[in-house]
């Protein structure tokens, strides 16, 4: 293909479903439908609900929901790690991963809902909310995933994994930015321009999908591109429990 495809999310980089697609798996195995990989996001949802309500349902056990958030934590990256660098493997790893994030969102829900009760279902909401406003807006054209629109998101993406990189090495000397987590208008407007952020990386998400499907990548790229979308849908959901958080906080 001349024009590289990229999405920020680099489980969607289109550039992966168009190396795949240029091989012989697809002709062996069938082509990427938008159905199949529909089905399949909806699928790995599931189990990232029936993790989260698991860790959940350990509330009444500080010590088993942390371990729980941990091993999610941790072990969702490590299978999110291997199943970008094997999508081949998509099929067997994007489950393990909805269960393990399910895991830890669940761990993390439970102690924001604990403190303001309400606030998951709010996220949620806003979440699958914004999800649909943005298919919508992406359907009908109003919103272009053009090359300047997927470089601008690229970048600022990147700009917010270094930020928290940066935050997570000064909170090893005891020097973490504390404005990721305070409430006040400088850490609101923050938490409100990453919402903004990870939410424009759907449109990324849904264009890479659709450019797959077109360019008939293989069967096994549906597994590969409902786990990239779960992956932002999952950074969504967490970023509006942390801006709702704030706001609940200053009332």
């Amino acid at each position: 293909m001349a024009t590289p495809l990229r999405s920020s999310n680099p489980a969607l980089n289109s550039n992966v479903f168009l190396d795949s697609a240029s091989g012989t798996v697809a002709a062996q195995d069938g082509a990427m439908t938008l159905n199949g990989t529909v089905n399949k996001t909806a699928f790995l949802l599931i189990l990232v609900l029936v993790g989260a309500m698991y860790s959940w349902s350990q509330s009444s056990d500080l010590g088993a929901m942390q371990g729980l958030a941990m091993v999610g934590a941790i072990g969702g990256f490590v299978v999110a790690l291997v199943t970008i660098f094997k999508a081949q493997w998509a099929m067997f790893t994007s489950p393990v991963y909805a269960l393990l994030e399910g895991l830890f969102i669940g761990a993390v829900s439970s102690i924001f809902e604990a403190k303001y009760p309400g606030i998951v279902i709010q996220a949620v909401g806003l979440t699958f909310g914004t999800m649909g406003a943005l298919l919508l807006a992406y359907r009908s054209g109003l919103i272009r995933a053009t090359e300047k629109f997927r470089l601008g998101v690229f970048a600022a993406t990147g700009g917010v994994a270094l930020f928290y990189l940066a935050s997570m090495i000064g909170g090893f000397f005891g020097h973490p930015f504390s404005v990721i987590t305070s409430s006040s208008p400088m850490g609101i407007g923050l938490s409100a321009v990453i919402v903004i952020i990870a939410a424009l990386n759907l449109i990324l998400d849904f264009d890479s999908i659709e450019r797959g499907v077109q360019a008939r990548a293989p069967k096994y790229m549906e597994w590969y591109g409902a786990f990239g979308l779960v992956v932002t849908l999952v950074w969504l959901y967490l970023e509006f429990l942390r801006l709702l958080s704030k706001l609940n906080s200053r009332n």
